[in-house]
């Protein structure tokens, strides 16, 4: 976690201060780059100490919470401050107090927090980091998890490169798009500190299949159909990301599920599922990208809502 809050400040100092400063698109590549590679770090690495630390009975809540402060940051809280900051402090000066917010992040999570981890000897660490690679191998249930977390949040990064110029077409103007979209991240962040209770008494790997898989599998063929059948129903349309952005929250066990697959190396399993985590965001725009001009939008909508239903069979497994 300290090694990604430094990369992620040296990131931001040379962005900002290099790449912004002289508007030179390699330098801001690169250096913005860099931000992202400190970032998941920081988060991911405190996700793993919540799995290790974490009685199994409680596991579901505490990776519930997890989930809702990290949602309500990055796609709620971070939307509606950069809204502010930019208007009152400028695009520069909102860039730069980021740093502000992270350190005061990594003053919680790195000093006041109190807790331990169970530390190895630098070999023992080593041997831990390979298990990241052959977990797979010896684990088969962690890839299908992985698997899983890749389809978990795919349509969450294919929507926005399609379905605002789709929901223009049915009668939404930008700002009722925009204001759905914020509205579903909302109903996401409490149902993902409700799913985390609800996964731990009607059952993790269930809770997966029928709110998460089945219930994102339907709720993203309403997303599409609705403004079809009934164009410019703004409220409709609503209800359907809503209840979408809930269903999104059913995967919230699957951070319970994965190193409860494995009797030890929870890291690496944790490792497998956070892998599937990132390559979400390249999956998403990738399927819009190959498939957008042969089979539509309608054709790229089913392909989402199917890798729904194939995560619940996956689960199921």
């Amino acid at each position: 976690m300290l090694i990604g809050l430094i990369i992620y400040l040296l990131g931001t100092v040379g962005f900002i201060g290099m790449g912004m400063e002289s508007l030179d698109f390699t330098t801001m590549l690169i250096t913005y780059a860099l931000r992202g590679f400190g970032y998941p770090l920081f988060a991911y690495s405190f996700l793993v100490w919540i799995s290790y630390l974490t009685p199994q009975k409680m596991l579901g809540r505490a990776v519930g919470w997890f989930w809702f402060v990290f949602t309500g940051g990055l796609n709620v809280l971070g939307a509606f401050y950069s809204s502010w900051a930019i208007r009152e402090l400028g695009h520069i000066n909102a860039l730069w107090s980021a740093v502000f917010w992270v350190l005061l992040g990594a003053l919680f999570a790195l000093v006041w927090n109190k807790a331990t981890f169970p530390s190895s000897n630098t070999a023992g660490k080593l041997a831990e980091l390979s298990k990241g690679l052959t977990i797979v191998k010896e684990e088969p249930k962690v890839l299908l998890a992985g698997i899983v977390r890749v389809i978990n949040t795919t349509a969450q990064f294919a929507f926005p490169v399609f379905l605002p110029t789709y929901m223009a077409a049915h009668g939404f103007d930008t700002t009722e798009w925009l204001y759905i979209w914020g509205t579903i991240f909302t109903s996401n962040i409490a149902f993902n500190l409700i799913f985390g209770f609800v996964g731990d008494r009607f059952g993790w790997r269930q809770t997966i299949i029928w709110f998460g898989g089945v219930g994102c599998g339907v709720t993203t063929l309403l997303l599409y159909y609705i403004p079809q059948y009934s164009p410019g129903s703004y409220w409709v349309v609503m209800l359907a990301g809503i209840l979408w952005g809930a269903c999104l929250a059913g995967y919230v066990p699957l951070s319970a599920l994965t190193p409860s697959l494995v009797s030890k190396d929870k890291g690496a399993a944790m490792a497998i599922l956070n892998l599937g985590a990132g390559l979400a965001v390249f999956a998403g725009p990738a399927i819009v990208g190959l498939f957008i001009a042969p089979l539509g939008n309608e054709g790229v909508i089913w392909i989402l809502a199917g890798l729904y239903f194939i995560s619940a069979i996956l689960t199921f497994l």
